[in-house]
């Protein structure tokens, strides 16, 4: 992306592209179940932090962090071949910064039907699933933070999940703008400004959210 705003070439090869969809959907699928896994490490740590060390083990800990990468890269291969399999022989300009589904769905002429339900249950399965476990953890760390008698004890508890619900409110909030419904002109002209923020402003912004 940097080096097509940078360069007067504004092109890309069918593989390219290929390459390209499939990368961005694994890790996004990755990074939505590693803020989960990270949302259990918070449950555990606040709720059972004298056996912290048991339920999360190393091995544990290899499991949560292994297990969003080939679920991701598995989930993310298929819906970049359902993509690829769709007939492309309208315009070759994609209207977005990369290779993403709606905009390439736009473009074929040939039916689009499986891959538009494909994406929206891919995508309602995965959000709906990673956010269950967000929202639990956080129902019982929010539980167990107001049980507490210690001002101090609350005051670090919430500043240990503040960072991680910063990250997940601002990356699910534009996530689900963008997959979570049937592309049309007007919604792919709208992730065109969505997309500057979780594919630049979110990750710039982690950093900084994360060392708070």
């Amino acid at each position: 992306m940097l080096m097509a705003f940078l360069s007067d070439k504004k092109t890309i090869s069918y593989a390219g592209c290929f390459i390209q969809c499939y990368v961005f959907i694994a890790l996004l699928l990755t990074e939505i179940y590693m803020l989960a896994a990270m949302a259990y490490d918070r449950y555990v740590a606040i709720c059972n932090p004298l056996r912290y060390s048991v339920k999360l083990s190393r091995r544990v800990c290899i499991c949560l962090a292994t297990f969003p990468y080939v679920y991701g890269f598995s989930d993310g291969l298929f819906q970049a071949i359902l993509t690829f399999h769709l007939t492309f022989c309208r315009s070759n300009v994609i209207n977005h910064f990369y290779c993403a589904d709606p905009p390439l769905i736009k473009l074929s002429c040939s039916d689009t039907y499986v891959k538009e339900h494909a994406m929206l249950i891919s995508a309602g399965f995965n959000f709906s699933n990673s956010l269950t476990i967000i929202l639990v953890s956080y129902a019982f760390i929010i539980a167990a933070i107001l049980r507490m008698t210690s001002a101090k004890g609350r005051h670090k508890a919430f500043s240990t999940c503040g960072s991680h619900m910063m990250a997940v409110t601002l990356f699910y909030g534009t996530i689900f703008c963008v997959y979570v419904r049937l592309p049309t002109n007007k919604t792919v002209e709208e992730s065109k400004i969505i997309a500057v923020f979780y594919i630049s402003v979110s990750p710039v912004l982690n950093p900084l959210i994360y060392s708070l």
